[in-house]
């Protein structure tokens, strides 16, 4: 390893580590807060919650390490442009990718790492931690009997709709498990509750008044259950002692659920999905062979005898009498309706299965993406700091964080609508670490060409022509308003001699364009123009039409989705349906009258010999979800160059 070599792993391992032991203890104890309910108040040993942190800490890094690199990247490389250093570098002939070979290779074995830490490290801790957890969950039940949800504690499942103060309850459901540990055989109702024990006490005292006891009556013949199928009983108080003697003697160490997504290596999830899979199809299977045998009307209809190969033209029902045609569409009737229930009914376990399949497909392409992730980040953050030159931590921790929240919101969106069925599992793995992908290309090009991280002359000019700014010490030309026709030509044919600019021809040409002079008649009126402009300008205005048309129909696309979404949401099935057609429709349009502006702003670079000067494709495209952020450039960038090919086309 060369010095320069060891001198840039150096000084990244450094900044490496300290950012990453900094981001850790901030999110350690974001764990701890959001878990400090599970904590508190349950006598628990001081090894119990180091347990607690050390399983959740390998959780942690899927955050922590994207943000570590990106962080130290734009900090390392920053302060080395900041302190000249690469200028130095680059005098004696180091470039930016020679600067950055020796950490590549560190990146790409960490990425390798990152891989085998997610499959074997991140998978042993969620199943520790979730185990740990139901384990400390035993530990006081009686502080966490929660609101508005089942809360199982021994034999007993108890549910509150509502918690006044720490002890009175309200609307009251306890289900009572049998014998056998696995049917609920008893069932309490009652209107209120209170819970009269103390917090250290080994038995919860659960005094229930105004409800109702349901207990199952085990028949052995069909019809006796029929006849009696439980015993209802009613009560104004009853007293519940729940024993938690030995509740409270938890095994911090046992392990009662081990088939999580997120407990299993590569090995196990491909074993599991490949099971899962194979179980899809057989339940689409078998629901396919029931909707054709509920649909089959073959023993409900005797045909009437007719002769062999001859051909039938006429309406199917004709071949049947009055009677045959009731009992036929009866029972096509009955069988449509019987089908559409069974449908209905097993959708819910069908998508069920499909999102717990989704979630599996998630967990495995995770592992790799994250891996790629880190390689991706490196090769935004380096260049990027190159490119602002600053290190420290101000600017760079800006930067980094709003790149890295921009990554981790567009994973969190994409795998959370992969999980319902609405977004492809395996993109939306990768689907952050895609988009961040451009960005890294575009960055490292930049940066090693020297170029400014924007060309903000580019960039802000469109801008203030866009919205009319105009700078100090601008000229003004709306004197020219108060000019007569043959004044304004004056200017035009002899704006030197009248001391004008010679932006001030083109300012005239258009305050003779307002008063209805087109391009045709200035030969007319004295102004010698070489004809080409009046086609350069008929291209423009083409152009001008067909974006207007694709801004109108992007606008109304995107409001259309946004509001499929909403309706989605609030379950108005028709106006979603509704929605996503015609935003589908309007959004297809855009394309088409998209295509057309960039082949007339082609056409444009074209006719007036700048080929260099057009738009390119992939620019364009990548800028399509921004397109009225496009728009505004483009249209600027063509008024302007327009503007030049008026006064260079002037005799």
């Amino acid at each position: 390893m060369k010095i320069l070599d060891r001198y840039i792993l150096t000084t990244y391992l450094k900044t490496f580590i300290s950012v990453f032991v900094i981001l850790m203890l901030i999110f350690i104890l974001q764990t701890i807060w959001l878990y400090i309910k599970e904590l508190a108040g349950k006598d628990l040993d001081i090894m119990v919650i180091v347990k607690f942190l050390v399983y959740f800490m390998p959780k942690l890094i899927p955050l922590v390490l994207p943000l570590t690199i990106l962080l130290a990247s734009i900090m390392v490389f920053g302060s080395f442009a900041e302190n000249y250093e690469f200028a130095a570098m680059k005098s004696t002939g180091i470039s930016l990718q020679r600067a950055m070979t020796g950490l590549s290779v560190f990146i790409v074995i960490l990425a390798v790492i990152t891989f085998f830490f997610s499959n074997n490290v991140i998978p042993w801790a969620e199943l520790n931690s979730h185990n740990l957890r139901r384990n400390i969950a035993k530990l006081k039940p009686a502080m966490v009997i929660a609101e508005g949800q089942f809360n199982e504690i021994g034999t007993y499942n108890i549910k509150v709709e509502e918690k006044i103060g720490e002890r009175d309850l309200k609307d009251v459901t306890i289900h009572i498990k049998g014998k056998n540990g696995r049917k609920n055989a008893t069932t309490i109702k009652s209107k209120t509750g209170k819970l009269v024990s103390s917090e250290e006490s080994e038995v919860i005292k659960l005094i229930l008044f105004d409800g109702h006891f349901y207990n199952d009556v085990s028949r052995k013949r069909i019809k006796d259950r029929n006849k009696n199928p439980f015993v209802k009983s009613s009560f104004e108080k009853k007293i519940i002692n729940i024993d938690l003697s030995t509740l409270n003697n938890v095994d911090f160490d046992e392990q009662t659920k081990t088939d999580n997504y997120n407990m299993l290596n590569v090995s196990g999830l491909n074993k599991t999905i490949d099971s899962l899979t194979k179980k899809s199809k057989s339940n689409y299977e078998a629901l396919s062979i029931s909707l054709h045998q509920r649909a089959n009307l073959k023993n409900k209809i005797k045909q009437k005898s007719r002769k062999k190969d001859s051909v039938y033209s006429a309406a199917i029902l004709d071949l049947f009498t009055t009677k045959k045609k009731t009992e036929l569409v009866d029972a096509a009737f009955r069988a449509v309706t019987n089908s559409k229930q069974f449908i209905h009914t097993k959708k819910s376990s069908i998508q069920t299965s499909k999102a717990w399949l989704n979630r599996h497909i998630i967990s495995l392409h995770q592992k790799y993406a994250l891996g790629f992730a880190c390689i991706i980040l490196f090769f935004v953050g380096a260049p990027l700091g190159a490119l602002i030159r600053k290190g420290g931590i101000g600017l760079p921790m800006v930067i980094a964080i709003l790149l890295f929240l921009t990554y981790h919101f567009i994973g969190i969106f994409a795998t959370n609508s992969a999980k319902t069925g609405d977004f492809n599992p395996i993109l939306a793995s990768w689907f952050s670490t895609l988009v961040m992908l451009p960005l890294g290309i575009f960055l490292t090009k930049r940066a090693t060409a020297d170029r400014g991280l924007f060309e903000f002359g580019g960039v802000i000019e469109p801008l203030k022509r866009a919205f009319n700014i105009k700078e100090k010490n601008t000229v003004d030309y709306k004197f020219l308003y108060n000019y007569n026709n043959e004044e304004l030509v004056d200017v035009v044919n002899n704006y030197q001699a009248l001391g004008h600019e010679k932006i001030s021809r083109h300012e005239a040409i258009k305050v003779l364009k307002s008063r209805g002079i087109t391009t045709k008649q200035f030969q007319d009126v004295g102004i010698a123009i070489d004809q080409n402009f009046e086609t350069s300008e008929a291209i423009k205005n083409n152009y001008k039409d067909h974006a207007v048309f694709a801004i109108v129909l992007y606008s109304i696309g995107i409001v259309l989705l946004i509001l499929f979404f909403v309706f989605k949401n609030n379950k108005l099935l028709p106006l979603s349906m509704a929605s996503i057609e015609l935003s589908i429709v309007s959004l297809v349009l855009f394309i088409v009258y998209f295509i057309k502006s960039f082949i007339n702003a082609s056409q444009f670079y074209n006719h007036i010999n700048k080929e260099h000067k057009k738009p390119k494709l992939i620019i364009l495209l990548l800028g399509l979800p921004l397109y009225m952020i496009t728009y505004i450039f483009l249209n600027e960038k063509i008024k302007e160059d327009l503007k030049l090919n008026c006064l260079e086309s002037l005799k």
